[in-house]
Order: C-alpha cells, then sequence, then structure tokens
C-alpha cells in the first residue's frame, strides 16, 4: 500500500493555505499601516505646520502635472521628447530645477489673495456699517 494522496486533496490543501498566507498579509497590512490622517497625527508640531503650509503648493504642483500628462498625451512624439519637464539623465537637465510651481510666486499669489479677501471684506463691513448709519439717521428725523 502506498501513502499518495489525491490530487484534489494536494490542491485543496495549496489554495488553503495560499488564502491563509494572502489573508494574514491583508490583516497585517489594514492593522499596522497608518492612515493619511494618523500619520500626519503623529508628526511634530513643526512638521506638520509645514506640511498643512505646503499642502496647496502640491496641490497646485499635481495641477500643473496633470496638465503637462494631458498635452503630452495629445502630442504624437516619444513621451522622453514632449513635455517641459527635462530629465536629469541628460547634459540640458542636469542643475534644472524639477518644481513645476514657482514657490516664491506661489505664496506671494496666496498672499495678495488673503489680502484682497480681507479688503473685500471690510468693505462690504463698511457698507453695511454706512447702509445702518443711514437708516438710523433717517429714522431719527422721522420721530422729530
Amino acid at each position: 500500500m502506498s501513502n499518495v494522496r489525491p490530487a484534489w486533496r494536494v490542491w485543496a490543501r495549496v489554495y488553503v493555505t495560499g488564502a491563509c498566507i494572502i489573508g494574514t498579509g491583508v490583516l497585517l497590512y489594514n492593522y499596522t499601516v497608518p492612515t493619511d490622517e494618523e500619520l500626519i497625527a503623529r508628526f511634530s508640531p513643526e512638521i506638520r505646520a509645514d506640511y498643512e503650509r505646503n499642502k496647496k503648493l502640491r496641490q497646485q504642483e499635481q495641477q500643473e502635472l496633470m496638465k503637462i500628462v494631458k498635452e503630452t498625451y495629445k502630442s504624437n512624439d516619444p513621451i522622453w521628447k514632449s513635455g517641459p519637464i527635462k530629465s536629469p539623465f541628460e547634459k540640458e537637465g542636469r542643475g534644472v530645477d524639477p518644481r513645476l510651481v514657482d514657490k516664491t510666486a506661489f505664496f506671494k499669489q496666496e498672499e495678495d489673495d488673503k489680502r484682497k479677501l480681507e479688503v473685500e471684506k471690510a468693505n462690504a463691513e463698511l457698507q453695511e456699517a454706512e447702509s445702518l448709519m443711514k437708516q438710523s439717521k433717517k429714522s431719527w428725523w422721522k420721530f422729530w
């Protein structure tokens, strides 16, 4: 008598073992990898402030990259020849700043936008105060 197992039992064991390995990996991933919010909460206050300050800059860079990708997609040129991004591996691309958005101009524009909003808010409050003053003066003269 030989000790040969049927083929279906061997394959069932393979599938069960594979499912256990994959399931263990998924569970370990879900319980050990922090979410983005948890990771940001663990940052030191200085790094967290820097992260929040540069968040809009990164979003703007991502939008610029998507514009370049769409333009490159429409072009018939090879991917390495189209688009304004220079390769650091080529001579003309060495030493070129790889950023798509100028950091100083971006923050300057952001500050200008904040100031414009503050001025608009102050103007709205001034107009509201003037209208209230006109209404109060009219009601005073009507009373006499």
